[in-house]
């Protein structure tokens, strides 16, 4: 709750909290970076000044309505960064994550902001709240009250109407610090020279409370309404929150299930071998060669006997790129027919240099 924020949705709307047999408070982590800040903590690493790179996987739990993209039980992989308080880091960490979604295929449009730092964040926040009880009457329920708890979380509501009231609100990156532009800027110009584009997002505020400067997010159209797959940013501030030394710390977190739903086979790609004997004393060298083959592709081997065109059948319905047969002559030569479906070239070749 320190960490995470009271007046976060996590929190009021989301935590699995309840007393177990043992009268003891129990929490199911709805995200992970908390507990890795804690244990950073607890190793006196920030007595120290260690400078350390941590990365996780495992299960969450957020009491959600359930729908596509965003589940009860869901799983997260993240990355977090201590001791680095450069910009530098932040486009590392930035970097990394688009590296990660090129390697799988999907295309995301990255959104930056920056939540500035407490010199410029005090004022802005002022502001921001005159603007707000200014314009009281036409925020929801839930906005009206995010007025005195957490003011910058009502830049993230949902409500279609506060939407389009919050067009004219003050914008944090028109308020900045000198440093906090600076790094921003340098960020943008860092991003550029990558070839990793990026859009500005002033509303861009993200779930969780702790955030301080570089606030991301990779989101992609092709999820639906949960569109946000990676996320993250800069929290200078959570290490000193929970009883530690000022640490500067940076991190995020990619929804397992979410680019899951963006990384589909492709049904129709020829892929591995098929192996099928033409003769009965070939079939357990089939089964020998196959087993070595294992190791390296997906394979499919045919226990039965069959003539070329059965085979054939088997090829097609195993959708393999290689059609590997084994008759009498094959045998005796220690020879493999091979045939490549793509390029419809075959020819035989020892079984040795197969592999």
């Amino acid at each position: 709750m320190r960490s995470v924020g009271e007046s976060s949705d996590i929190v009021t709307k989301e935590m699995y909290r309840f007393e177990d047999k043992g009268s003891h408070d129990v929490c199911m982590r709805p995200e992970g970076t908390a507990g890795v800040v804690r244990s950073y903590i607890n190793s006196k690493y920030d007595r120290q000044g260690t400078k350390a790179r941590y990365y996780y996987y495992g299960q969450m739990f957020r009491y959600e309505r359930p729908q596509k993209g965003r589940l009860r039980s869901f799983h997260q992989f993240g990355c977090e960064s201590f001791g680095y308080g450069s910009f530098f880091e932040d486009f590392n960490i930035i970097s990394l994550i688009a590296q990660i979604l090129q390697e799988l295929g999907i295309e995301a449009t990255l959104k930056l902001n920056s939540l500035g730092c407490s010199e410029c964040m005090g004022p802005y926040k002022n502001e921001l709240v005159a603007f707000l009880k200014a314009n009281r009457e036409g925020l929801c329920k839930e906005c009206d009250v995010r007025i005195e708890k957490n003011p910058i979380r009502v830049l993230d509501c949902k409500n279609e109407q506060c939407k389009s009231l919050l067009k004219d609100a003050p914008l944090i990156t028109d308020r900045l610090c000198n440093s906090c532009k600076s790094d921003l800027d340098s960020l943008k110009d860092l991003l550029q020279k990558a070839d990793i584009s990026y859009e500005i997002d002033p509303a861009l505020v993200r779930g969780l409370d702790y955030y301080t400067k570089s606030a991301f997010e990779f989101v992609s159209s092709q999820i639906g309404a949960q569109s946000a797959m990676a996320g993250g940013g800069r929290y200078d501030r959570l290490v000193e929150e929970l009883g530690g030394k000022s640490t500067p710390a940076i991190g995020f977190a990619i929804g397992i299930e979410r680019i899951m739903d963006l990384v589909y086979p492709d049904e129709s790609a020829l892929d591995g071998y098929y192996l099928g004997a033409m003769s009965a004393d070939a079939l357990e060298r089939c089964m020998l060669l196959g087993t070595k083959l294992k190791k390296r592709a997906k394979v499919e081997i045919s226990y039965e006997t069959k003539g070329f065109k059965s085979h054939m059948k088997g090829v097609q319905r195993s959708k393999a790129r290689y059609a590997l047969f084994i008759g009498e002559d094959e045998l005796k030569d220690d020879l493999v027919w091979i045939k490549d479906i793509k390029t419809q070239e075959q020819k035989r070749i020892k079984a040795s240099s197969l592999l």
